[in-house]
């Protein structure tokens, strides 16, 4: 299978592209991600001309504008630069399904980066946003983007994951040809993991309104709603009300004991003491034999390549 295309800065990968002339490798992201996604590096300070090593740089408010300036030398102000860059990169990002960045970075971090006040000595704030990411965000308010250090979250790590594997079924429906019927099928299977995080009911009213003349429009409002829905992690009660949804399509299937096993180990998730894997294996296990056409097609059980292992730890 072809790799998925995501981004990533590069120091993660190894590269020694550090202010410091380092680098930050994640041994998990060129390792297991590695092996399902091909990691296309970016390094806006080295690619604006920064150079390796170059001046720590920092985020500092100047009269309620956020600047990325040199810590030692508040005149280098690069700020327009890494604008301009990610300005730049739209058309070549646009293929990608994914992005990780790097956490703290005054260029790179996606959230919680260090603010100082220009010209007050205190300690700064933690709300600052890299220029390079804020500006890659609002360019590419589809694309799933998390930094490296959050990944260390099995909630989190999986959020991302699903959210890219999710994306990339959407670019390849888009690579073939979008039709109302395939914005129907594509809700259709994506339906139980929308569940599993809140509302579905104006996802479906989108799709389902679709015609011939609405269909881009209602696929672009579509797919915005459901990648900034796909945002939030999916608690515990919200997996455990999709798991008894599931089980309602074995109703007719199982009998007392199995039913009664089924519903213990969804209770045992619901309490912590089972990750999300072992209902779904049993799920899987009921429906190999008893098929269902619905759920057969539905990505809920099989959201990824189970190789991640990413449910044995939610």
């Amino acid at each position: 299978m072809k790799k998925i295309p995501i981004g990533i800065s590069s120091c993660l990968l190894g590269l020694k592209v550090r202010f410091d002339g380092g680098h930050k490798h994640n041994s998990y992201i060129t390792g297991t991600l590695a092996e399902f996604f091909e990691l296309i590096p970016f390094c806006p300070e080295v690619d604006i001309g920064l150079g390796t090593p170059r001046p720590t740089l920092h985020l500092v408010d100047k009269n309620g504008q956020i600047r990325c300036v040199g810590v030692k030398n508040p005149e280098l102000d690069v700020t327009d630069r890494l604008q301009k860059y990610a300005e730049q990169l739209v058309e070549k990002l646009a293929p990608l399904n994914g992005y990780i960045v790097k956490k703290d970075s005054p260029s790179c971090g996606m959230e919680r980066v260090k603010v100082y006040a220009d010209g007050i000595d205190r300690q700064p704030s933690r709300d600052g946003v890299g220029i390079y990411t804020k500006t890659l965000m609002q360019n590419n308010p589809l694309l799933p983007v998390e930094e490296e250090g959050r990944l260390g979250d099995p909630n989190l790590r999986e959020n991302f994951i699903q959210r890219v594997y999710v994306y990339h079924r959407w670019q390849q429906l888009l690579a073939e040809g979008l039709s109302v019927q395939k914005l129907t099928t594509f809700h259709a299977r994506h339906k139980l993991i929308i569940m599993s995080r809140g509302d579905y009911l104006e996802l479906g009213h989108l799709a389902a309104d679709a015609n011939k003349t609405n269909l881009l429009e209602n696929a672009q409002e579509y797919i915005l709603k459901l990648m900034q829905l796909l945002k939030k992690v999916a608690s515990r009660n919200q997996h455990v009300n999709v798991l008894q949804h599931i089980q309602g399509y074995l109703k007719k299937q199982l009998d007392s004991d199995d039913k009664a096993e089924l519903s213990n180990l969804i209770e045992r998730y619901r309490n912590a003491e089972v990750p999300l894997i072992v209902p779904i294996t049993l799920l899987k296990h009921h429906f190999r034999k008893a098929p269902d056409p619905y759920i057969e097609n539905s990505y809920y059980l099989s959201p990824y390549p189970e190789e991640l292992c990413l449910s044995n730890q939610l």
